[in-house]
């Protein structure tokens, strides 16, 4: 059975592993030990003060050792307020190392400044280094003649570090690029001209200075592929032709309608004139019988121009009876 002593001591020396393991565990005491290795004057109160602060102290130690071992005089106080302002604090240092490696002039409140716009700081040293190609997709343009010539452009760029912060990215330089080849395909007499000599299209476009407001500097524009595409000229008299075929068909029905409204009119006149003539010739007895008895008419005025009428019925009778013979000799 254990004495009192005893039990105390491995009391002691659990609550030691266990106050240890705590101080360890809030304390990064091997961290600390790793900068003091490399030449990194950090105390242990100041990686505390991190935790405190909520900040991981190997987010900020790691790239200060780095930045130090590459001759960078940047302190823990920068690093720290970038990784508590939502920063990457790694990719800013490597950013500096490789900036400085390539005679790259780039300080750390910019290369800071471009990370907290968005934008990856350590891509824009390696693209100041090593030039991006950027290639369009086909752009469409028509020639004077109307024939539709499409082009397809390769941009050779390269980051402005000094225009990353509020520069228009790649969909700017592209949009303007597009519309360069646009505009120097539509000034094109002729299409085989863009066709001969598709390095036109690059020497217009390029003297424009597309990069201007734009995170680029642009270096080259080259000319990949151009094709052949529709007739636009063509099409355009075709569709043009057939418009002017419908407005003529609708003024001509149009006509039509009023022809035939105007007939309908002069029909409807003619049979209200025979209607008025019939009521006329309706009252022509009762105005003769009014008349023979006032004695206005004679009996024998009365026979004559029944005889006239008589007369008048015989010819037409007549007529018609020898119309139909002169129809058949003819």
């Amino acid at each position: 059975m254990l004495g009192p002593d005893t039990i105390f001591l491995l009391v002691m020396i659990v609550l030691g592993i266990i106050a240890l393991a705590i101080l360890f565990t809030f304390v990064p005491v091997g961290l600390w030990i790793s900068a003091l290795a490399a030449g990194v004057k950090i105390g242990i109160f100041t990686l505390i003060g991190m935790r405190l602060r909520r900040v991981i102290p190997g987010r900020v130690v790691n790239p200060l050792i780095k930045a130090h071992k590459a001759g960078l005089p940047v302190a823990t106080n920068q690093l720290e307020s970038h990784y508590l302002a939502g920063g990457n604090v790694d990719r800013v240092v490597n950013a500096l190392i490789a900036a400085q490696r390539a005679n790259i002039e780039l300080t750390f409140e910019r290369a800071a400044a471009i990370d907290l716009a968005g934008r990856d700081v350590l891509e824009a040293v390696q693209m100041s280094v090593n030039p991006k190609v950027i290639e369009t997709p086909f752009i469409a343009g028509v020639a004077m003649d109307g024939i539709e010539v499409k082009a397809k452009a390769r941009i050779t760029v390269r980051a402005n570090i000094d225009r990353l912060v509020g520069g228009a990215g790649e969909e700017t330089v592209i949009a303007r690029v597009g519309e360069g080849v646009v505009s120097t395909i539509g000034s094109s007499d002729n299409h085989k001209k863009v066709l001969e000599n598709p390095d036109m299209i690059s020497r217009t476009v390029l003297a424009k200075g597309l990069d201007a407001g734009t995170a680029f500097e642009i270096l080259s524009i080259d000319i990949a592929d151009v094709d052949i595409g529709k007739n636009i000229g063509a099409q355009l008299q075709t569709d043009q032709a057939e418009a002017d075929k419908k407005i003529a068909q609708a003024k001509a029905e149009e006509r039509r309608a009023m022809a035939v409204a105007s007939e309908q009119e002069m029909k409807a006149r003619v049979e209200e004139m025979r209607a008025k003539v019939v009521e006329a010739e309706a009252e022509v007895p009762l105005a003769m019988a009014e008349a023979l008895k006032s004695g206005n008419l004679g009996v024998m005025d009365y026979m004559s121009l029944r005889n006239i009428d008589a007369d008048t019925d015989m010819r037409d009778s007549i007529g018609k009876m020898s119309k139909p013979d002169d129809d058949k000799q003819k």
